[in-house]
């Protein structure tokens, strides 16, 4: 394959538009205080609020105890709190705190700005189309996936929540 190919190599450049995204906001974030981790277990628990710290594990992909330490520093900076489930006390289920509430407002306000800056001077049409067609490769692939006998536990759980 040819450089020019690679460039025009669709998982290539699906690839580098997220890591790029991800740069520009990971240096806008630290303007807020906040290490790539922290932000992404912020924003993963605004979106699933009420979720077990193991339900989010999986969700995140994240070993349970990698997760358990970041969920230790945000706990101490009192912007994550655990709270004993109502229906089985060895459970705890994960909520932002009203301390983390405007971090939360920059940081959605951040990935606006980001998300805007990376569409650049694409009109609405081209936007809309844009999204329609991620939308439509998303639902091509998770079809894959429900159509296999050994769909991992994390799949169904992302498949579940498109729902």
């Amino acid at each position: 394959m040819d450089r020019e190919d690679l460039d025009r190599n669709f998982g290539f450049l699906l690839h580098d538009v997220a890591r790029l995204m991800r740069t520009v906001f990971d240096r806008r974030g630290r303007e807020l205080g906040l290490t790539r981790s922290q932000w992404w277990v912020l924003t993963m628990l605004y979106a699933k609020e009420g979720v077990t710290q193991s339900e989010l594990a999986d969700f995140m992909e994240l070993e349970k105890p990698t997760l358990g330490r970041l969920l230790d520093r945000l706990e101490e900076k009192e912007w994550v709190e655990r709270r004993t489930d109502t229906l089985d006390r060895r459970v705890n289920r994960l909520y932002l705190t009203d301390k983390v509430q405007e971090i939360m407002r920059a940081l959605r306000n951040t990935a606006a700005e980001v998300r805007k800056d990376a569409l650049g001077d694409l009109d609405d049409v081209e936007r809309e189309r844009f999204i329609d067609t991620l939308m439509k490769i998303k639902t091509n692939l998770l079809s894959l996936d429900d159509s296999r006998p050994d769909l991992p536990a994390r799949e169904a759980l992302v498949a579940a929540a498109d729902d």
